[in-house]
């Protein structure tokens, strides 16, 4: 079957093409009836815009590139509905592509996607990226004018857009939350340790150990990398050779395997041990006891960031800008 075209269209309602183009991208220029019309033909003849042609024409694409490091993380899945949300709403398309922690993944993904294929890019470095400290495809962005937007792991070189959350201080509310409710010794567990935000969780962890008069101690702080849920077990096992109130993690797997445990030992939660973990979810709240979290609101994260991006997009704007979103302590059974 021939493809229908803007032309075809015109010719068949007797309107302009510069008509039909109006009324199929929702114009206010053209009458509701005239709208109607040109869009229930179009839908019959299953029209479908050429996307390559509108963007020689216009050099646009109204498409975003977005880049994430890992599929199986939840809050990933939430800035992704966020972002969704946001194109969706300023008729932008998405295409996301998985780094899987991978630099060379993260390069060749950049380079396939800046051939006129998006108009600039949203992403989450991968942990590779962030360990070689090789940020060249980055800065090729922003040389060849191609807007760059990071979210939650981010590199402070690079002179972009970016949206984050302030996780040192999350952290260190977190250890003044517990001492609040009376816990006098709490345990630490910090995955992604070779990540700015491990990293940054494990300091505001020890900065309100010191600002609340508590004593670092070793035998129940564990930092480590990401692992697969299977080693969680093993991996916190070792702190219940000692005695704490309350435990903060990093990661909300590491926490439930940590409630696993502490059950089979008879260790009552809340009341002998309060658990907080870092992000906010599905896990924490279908585990038993539900999990109490510091939640980053990662469909907000998206939002704020592609808001950024298309509005540098329509806009024009030079400015860079860094946005912080907000965390709070959601309150479950698993904490006083």
């Amino acid at each position: 079957m021939k493809k229908i075209t803007l032309k075809n269209i015109a010719n068949h309602l007797n309107v302009s093409i510069s008509t039909v183009s109006k009324a199929l991208n929702d114009s206010d220029e053209i009458s509701k009836p005239t709208a109607d019309a040109i869009k229930a033909y179009a839908k019959e003849k299953n029209y479908a815009p050429n996307f390559n042609a509108l963007s020689l024409k216009n050099q646009r694409t109204k498409t975003i590139g977005v880049i994430i490091p890992n599929m199986l993380n939840y809050y990933f899945a939430q800035i992704l509905k966020g972002i969704e949300k946001t194109a969706t709403q300023n008729k932008y398309k998405v295409i996301t592509c998985i780094s899987n922690e991978s630099l060379q993944k993260e390069i060749e993904t950049i380079e396939m996607l800046s051939t006129g294929v998006v108009d600039g890019f949203i992403l989450s470095v991968s942990e590779e990226t962030q360990l070689k400290q090789n940020y060249k495809h980055l800065y090729s962005c922003i040389e060849n004018e191609i807007p760059l937007v990071m979210f939650d792991r981010v590199i402070d070189e690079i002179d972009c857009d970016k949206v984050i959350t302030n996780d040192f201080m999350a952290s260190s509310n977190a250890v003044n939350y517990l001492k609040k409710k009376g816990c006098k010794k709490i345990a630490f567990v910090g995955t992604d340790m070779d990540l700015s935000i491990g990293k940054s969780i494990y300091e505001g962890y020890l900065s309100g150990l010191n600002n609340n008069n508590f004593k670092k101690d070793e035998s129940i702080i564990i930092t480590t990398h990401e692992m697969y849920y299977k080693n969680h077990e093993s991996v916190v096992k070792p702190l219940f050779d000692n005695s704490f109130d309350a435990l903060i993690t990093s990661n909300e797997s590491v926490a439930i395997a940590a409630m696993k445990i502490a059950q089979d030992k008879g260790i009552k939660i809340p009341e002998d041990l309060s658990v907080l973990a870092f992000s906010n979810g599905i896990l924490a709240r279908h585990s038993n006891p539900t999990l109490s979290t510091i939640s980053k609101h990662g469909e907000l994260i998206g939002e704020k960031a592609a808001t950024l991006l298309i509005n540098k997009l329509e806009n024009k704007i030079n400015d860079t800008t860094s946005k912080t979103v907000d965390t709070d302590i959601v309150l479950r059974d698993s904490s006083k």
